[in-house]
């Protein structure tokens, strides 16, 4: 039994043995009503309708943790919605995928309930989240010469390192980004998503060798079971892996920082979701002219 505080401890998720949502103190701390993020509008940086955006989004729920608890993730709804706001008000069509062809997984507890920017985005893009490309079919289609995909969002959250990092396919469509100068946009937890880079690779340079981003941090993510946040430690970090592979993490904090780099555009938490969507906009503008 747990020695926090029962406001620390985090809160069972009824639907799942042994899995958990962060604790109501945690969420007080780092979950809000409100965005604070103004409504913006941009002349069409994409005339004519040529260029895509395309999503990538988590469909895994849980993640184990090294203590066994599960953790009830998924894409961070700021971090997924407020950059999408910005690249759809720009003129960018926006597609969504996921490994599986199912459902983009959303951290629902962390919607900002009186935003609403945030929340008519959400419904605007709900059939795409709700029915999402298999990216298997986008690699085998979309990547051609022709290919109508500008960019690649990666979307934050904890789900961001379940199941995407491992993937071929995903690993197929960054590598084909970095090759064809295409732009890579990766959020908070989101960069544990370039790891796939390296995945169907094995033995050639990382894609992302020598890059310089903004990602959440691991002491910061090694602080967050003591306030109920996760349930327990990480089962792997991700600072730790894109480090190994040649990255350099500039932040150590999290201020809503972002930071682009030749194609990545990052940004180190939820509170870089406004910025991180006007920087995608200046980086795609450029790249659509």
């Amino acid at each position: 039994m747990s020695d926090a505080h029962p406001d620390q401890n985090p809160s069972p998720d009824r639907a799942e043995y042994n899995a958990f949502f962060p604790s109501p103190y945690s969420l007080s701390q780092f979950t809000s009503a409100k965005t604070g993020a103004q409504a913006v509008r941009y002349e069409n940086a994409n005339p004519g309708g040529r260029w895509k955006v395309l999503m990538v989004g988590a469909d895994e729920r849980y993640m184990t943790m090294a203590n066994g608890r599960k953790f009830s993730t998924g894409n961070h709804p700021v971090e997924t919605l407020l950059p999408l706001y910005h690249i759809d008000q720009a003129g960018f069509q926006v597609d969504v995928a996921t490994v599986s062809g199912q459902g983009v997984k959303l951290e629902m507890w962390a919607m900002p309930g009186e935003d609403d920017i945030v929340l008519s985005t959400h419904q605007k893009y709900l059939p795409k989240l709700e029915n999402p490309l298999r990216l298997s079919d986008v690699v085998a289609r979309a990547l051609g010469p022709d290919s109508p995909y500008l960019g690649v969002f990666l979307p934050g959250g904890h789900g961001a390192m379940l199941g995407l990092p491992q993937s071929p396919e995903l690993g197929q469509v960054l590598r084909w980004a970095v090759q064809r100068d295409k732009l890579v946009i990766a959020l908070c937890h989101g960069p544990a998503s370039l790891l796939a880079a390296q995945v169907g690779a094995e033995g050639e340079p990382f894609a992302f060798q020598g890059y310089e981003l903004c990602a959440f941090p691991d002491a910061l993510d090694r602080q967050t079971p003591a306030i109920g946040y996760v349930p327990g430690p990480m089962p792997w970090y991700m600072g730790e892996r894109l480090t190994a592979q040649g990255m350099k993490i500039l932040n150590t904090d999290i201020s809503g920082r972002v930071h682009q780099d030749r194609l990545l555009v990052s940004g180190d938490s939820p509170l870089a979701s406004d910025a991180i969507g006007r920087l995608a906009v200046e980086a795609l503008r450029q790249r659509a002219a």
